[in-house]
Parts: structure tokens; sequence; C-alpha cells
């Protein structure tokens, strides 16, 4: 398993120094990380939604039973039966609870849902500004070798970037093929 770790972070490293040297890729992939962040977090708030609905009802359901209850202890009393007053005060008194017990909890719900929804809004402009920045981002240079089309003079060469800050497409290059030789020399390393 060690060496499958080593190889395993060496390809971690390889991505993460690929995707330094590729910010407009390194934007994309953060863009879609968010995306997928909007996704569960929108999906949260509907399951927490729901369960708000719920809580409601419960909490509904629960007051109507203690009115039901409290008339039943009016009507015990009026026919003197303290025996099913007493029990139905003691049924009041439990169901009491349990619905302070429901608010309580439809209480966190609630919060849970504001600072789910904080959470949506911040994710969200973080992903605006990502946008931003890939619209802003100077285009991706293809990754094969493209020759300069300049011949005008002997200084600009296949060499030479158009700009100072161009890639040099032929490093670029070389250092995928490097990177691809170092993984198969890993593969054949790992065979038995």
């Amino acid at each position: 398993m060690n060496m499958l770790d080593d190889v395993n972070r060496f390809l971690e490293n390889q991505l993460e120094e690929f995707l330094r040297s590729h910010p407009q890729l390194e934007l994309q992939v953060l863009e879609e990380n968010l995306q997928e962040q909007i996704t569960k977090t929108t999906e949260l708030l509907s399951e927490l939604s729901l369960e708000e609905k719920k809580q409601q009802d419960a909490i509904l359901a629960t007051a109507q039973e203690i009115q039901r209850w409290h008339q039943r202890i009016q009507k015990a009393e009026q026919a003197h039966r303290q025996d099913l007053a007493e029990a139905a005060k003691e049924r009041e008194a439990a169901l009491l609870r349990q619905g302070n017990q429901q608010w309580g909890q439809m209480q966190v719900i609630q919060a849970r849902f504001k600072q789910t929804q904080s959470l949506l809004e911040k994710i969200q402009i973080r992903q605006q500004e990502v946008r931003a920045k890939i619209r802003q981002a100077p285009p991706q240079q293809s990754s094969g070798y493209t020759p300069s089309t300049n011949t005008t003079s002997a200084a600009s060469g296949w060499f030479n970037s158009s700009s100072a800050t161009d890639p040099d497409l032929l490093e670029e290059q070389f250092k995928r093929w490097e990177m691809d030789e170092e993984l198969e020399t890993l593969k054949r390393n790992m065979k038995p």
C-alpha cells in the first residue's frame, strides 16, 4: 500500500502543479466545485424546509390535542369527576411539554435554514467572483506545439513568445511529456 500511497501523492502533486501553471483551468475547477456546493446546499434547504413543515404540522396536531384535553378537563370538573380531571390535567401537561419540545426543534430547524441560506448566498457570490475572473483571464493556450508564423526576423523563432505573458509552449509540451514518462516509469515499477 505504501507504493500506492506514493503514486497517489505524486499524482495529486502533479495535478496541483498543473493547475497552478494553468490558472484558467484552476478557476474552472473551482467554479465547478462551487456549482456542486450550490446544488448540495439547495438540496439541504429543501430538506430543511420539509422538516420545518413536518414540525409545524406536528405542533398544530399537538395544539389540537391540548385543546381537546383542556375541554375534557372542564367537562370532568363540571361533572365533579376529579379523578378524570386530574388525569386529564396530567395528559394536558405532558402534551404542553411535548409542544414546547417540538417548538424548540422547529426553532433549531429555522436557525439551520437561515444559516444554510446565508451560506448559499456566500457561495453564489464567490461563484460570481470566480466567473468574473474566468471572463477576465486570457484565453488558454492550446497544449500542443504550434510553430510561430512570424518569419520576418531571425530573432523571432518558434521558441519566442509573441508576448511576455504568453507561456512557453515548447516548455509546456516538454513538461507534459516528462510527466507522462514519469507516470509510465511508475506504472512499470508497480507491476510485479
